[in-house]
């Protein structure tokens, strides 16, 4: 089988991919609806209400000047529980809405292209006070958590899913961000690869920064087993798939 050079898989990097596209023709122009921002949860699931994000911001109150100053990737956790506000407060500052919960189109705390905000955010609960062990999806309209349940042998399956990179189910909860590509297809068609990419950097980034305000530490990590990390969450792979991990951990 022939290899691609190099230099042939930087194309996606370069906005002239914008050329090849025909907007005329995209899902949006055609006037098809938009798809939801926020996966919908199954009917009369429970869900688990957390902290508001003002109560939780209290706690992990720095001037941006010093969270950037101190922005490090850590790789080693204490075994020190994460506060359930302290986890409330990451999550909103990766994904909160801010204003109107319009289910098609929300302001966040992060930039998204075309306000689409690709990405769902899972949890591998380890240790957070007032939560079982488990995977959980965030719900940003609601400010609160979905449970899905505990896998067997959950620390050992994340590390595996994260190629084996042992901090990754070390962590206090490990965050797994997936990304729904239809949502930003709908508006920039094939050209919404880059701009995905581009999206998932926001995010992490703000995780990065809320964590040293809430005394913590992150590693992001993008080498993982494609298979094994979209199994551990329960996704199909194809519509929806991993696409970026950070566990977080009090240091």
């Amino acid at each position: 089988m022939m290899r691609m050079k190099k230099e042939e898989y930087r194309w996606f990097l370069k906005d002239t991919v914008r050329t090849t596209v025909d907007f005329s023709q995209t899902q949006q122009n055609l006037g098809y609806p938009p798809p939801p921002v926020q996966k919908p949860r199954p009917e009369g699931s429970h869900i688990i209400p957390l902290p508001g994000p003002e109560e939780a911001g209290a706690l992990c109150d720095i001037s941006v000047a010093e969270a950037i100053r101190r922005r490090s990737s850590h790789r080693n956790y204490s075994a020190k529980p994460l506060a359930i506000e302290e986890l409330s407060f990451l999550l909103w500052a990766t994904q909160g809405v801010r204003g109107d919960r319009d289910p098609v189109r929300s302001y966040r705390t992060v930039p998204s292209a075309g306000c689409r905000h690709p990405f769902e955010t899972y949890l591998a609960v380890f240790r957070v006070e007032s939560l079982q062990k488990g995977i959980y999806r965030y719900l940003p309209f609601d400010h609160a958590l979905l449970p899905l349940g505990c896998p067997s042998d959950l620390e050992s399956r994340m590390s595996r899913a994260a190629h084996n990179q042992p901090f990754a189910g070390k962590s206090a909860v490990t965050f797994i961000w997936t990304a729904l590509p239809e949502r930003t297809e709908w508006r920039y068609s094939e050209a919404s690869v880059k701009v995905i990419a581009l999206d998932a950097g926001h995010v992490c980034q703000n995780l990065y920064l809320a964590c040293e305000a809430a005394d913590a530490g992150t590693c992001a990590i993008a080498a993982y087993d494609q298979e094994l990390a979209d199994s551990l969450i329960g996704v199909d792979g194809e519509n929806e798939f991993v696409l970026y991990m950070a566990p977080v951990g009090k240091l």
